[in-house]
């Protein structure tokens, strides 16, 4: 069932259509999460969903999926997709970011007058969806980083409260904005949270001019792409292309052009390409094409540096209705991005190479995110706070803020549920990772092993031997929320 606001002429008709969801959907139903009613094998589906990726990369990315539960996670939408599926929903939909988790929050410029901005930073997995997906999606990954962040489980149980609470309370604000109001409001008080604050600071040095020198390297009076390798597992993660790859993945601009507003078109025209690479990172993104072109604005000291990622199908396409699926992934994302934030990269747009979708961004420019040491002790709790105001933003501007903030209401009930569930399926998502971690030991998953790095593989040892605690066995000793 999908609801729309135009069925409803005021405001506080709309929160009472939003109260009568209970009805369908009690909120303490939403802390329901039973994996004996699984029908699925987790090592299979991921099996079956990386079948589009390339194959020579995906060593890489089973391995990292391989070091935490929670680098697990990340790599591992498919399943949460297919799990969230069969659980109980109100019917609300809205543009879902489809990977909500605390390291898909982020540093980024392009706020007015010069100010850094804080919001969601990767849109891969989005499209119009139940808003309890991302929710869900979020609040495990509090539980999850919480735990790699070595805090107990009783502040990871309060960080989800706190999220949950935060996102309640901002979709009531949200609710009594006009809509213009809603359209142009920015989230800036969180700039002043710690967490935030030491990601600033990095974001704040990721300059252009700081890409160049760590990412290129001069020969023959130019400047090209560095070879990179993965720190852990050596395997290579930038390299320069051949000349016919380069001419391929150079081509594709001139549709991409057409993609930026008119103004955007004269500023990206002033940039002239000088090299190409391809480059891997993050976890989830490992396995798909991703290109890096680095351009010049008529002077070495105005570099720019400009990424074109290829973009398969949402992890959650299987689960929604064939028609919200648009023709161009590069454009669902795109799409995506301008219903759920206010500003983004000027230069975001997306592009065709060999017919397959791509998304075309900067890299690297003020950006930067949040690392699992800055979610320690009150870390986590600020934090958890951003993230629900932060969520809560994007779903008001995509949805009906009075219906879903009708739905929550005003009282902790949901809040409590979600905290059941974030740690049942944090608690599942350890045991998909020792799933995981055995395949591997038997061959059916495919993974790079460390190298040989002083210091380095025994930190990786001591992260597996740690994450084989199951945190199950914290949770007999703490109750739940009721």
């Amino acid at each position: 069932m999908e609801t729309h606001s135009e069925q409803y002429s005021t405001r506080e008709a709309r929160r009472t259509a939003g109260r009568r969801l209970r009805n369908k959907v009690a909120r303490t139903s939403q802390g329901q999460f039973d994996p004996t009613a699984r029908k699925f094998d987790p090592v299979k589906l991921m099996n079956a969903a990386h079948k589009e990726r390339e194959p020579g990369l995906m060593p890489l990315k089973n391995a990292r999926m391989s070091l935490t539960p929670f680098a697990f996670y990340r790599g591992a939408a498919p399943l949460m997709a297919a799990d969230l599926a069969v659980l109980p929903r109100t019917g609300i939909t809205t543009q879902i970011c489809g990977d909500a988790h605390v390291q898909n929050l982020g540093a980024f410029g392009g706020g007015a007058e010069g100010h850094m901005i804080f919001d969601i930073n990767d849109f891969d997995e989005t499209i119009k969806a139940p808003w309890e997906w991302d929710v869900k999606r979020m609040a495990t990954s509090l539980v999850l980083a919480g735990r790699e962040a070595r805090n107990s489980e009783k502040q990871c149980r309060d960080a989800v409260l706190e999220f949950a609470r935060k996102y309640r309370e901002s979709m009531q604000f949200f609710s009594e904005l006009s809509y213009l109001e809603l359209a142009r409001y920015l989230v800036m008080r969180q700039l002043k949270v710690s967490p935030i604050r030491s990601v600033l600071r990095k974001a704040e040095r990721a300059t252009p001019q700081d890409s160049l020198k760590k990412l290129t390297e001069r020969k023959d009076g130019k400047f090209e792409f560095k070879e990179a390798k993965d720190p852990t597992f050596g395997a290579p993660t930038q390299y320069r292309v051949s000349e016919a790859t380069a001419k391929q993945v150079l081509k594709c601009l001139a549709g991409y052009t057409h993609t930026l507003l008119p103004e955007r078109r004269h500023f990206f025209a002033q940039y002239t390409p000088a090299d190409v690479a391809f480059r891997i990172v993050g976890t989830g993104s490992v396995g798909t094409r991703d290109y890096i072109i680095l351009m010049f604005g008529g002077a070495l000291e105005d570099p720019l540096f400009l990424q074109i990622k290829q973009e398969l199908p949402s992890a959650y396409a299987p689960y929604v209705p064939k028609n919200v699926t648009p023709k161009h992934h590069g454009q669902r994302v795109v799409e995506g991005v301008r219903r759920m934030l206010v500003q983004f990269d000027i230069f975001l747009g997306w592009a065709t190479v060999e017919d397959r979708p791509y998304l075309v961004r900067q890299l690297r420019d003020h950006k930067a995110g949040i690392e699992t040491t800055d979610l320690e002790g009150t870390g986590l709790l600020q934090y958890a706070e951003v993230c629900g105001e932060i969520l809560a933003k994007g779903h008001a501007r995509a949805s009906d803020p009075c219906m879903l903030s009708g739905y929550l209401g005003l009282a902790d009930r949901f809040d409590k549920a979600l905290v059941n569930f974030a740690v049942d399926y944090a608690d599942q998502t350890t045991r998909d990772f020792e799933a995981w971690q055995q395949a591997i030991r038997k061959g059916t998953v495919k993974a790079l092993e460390p190298v040989a790095q002083p210091g380095k593989k025994k930190k990786a040892a001591k992260a597996k031997k740690k994450s084989k605690e199951s945190p199950s066995k914290k949770k007999a000793k703490t109750k739940k929320h009721n």
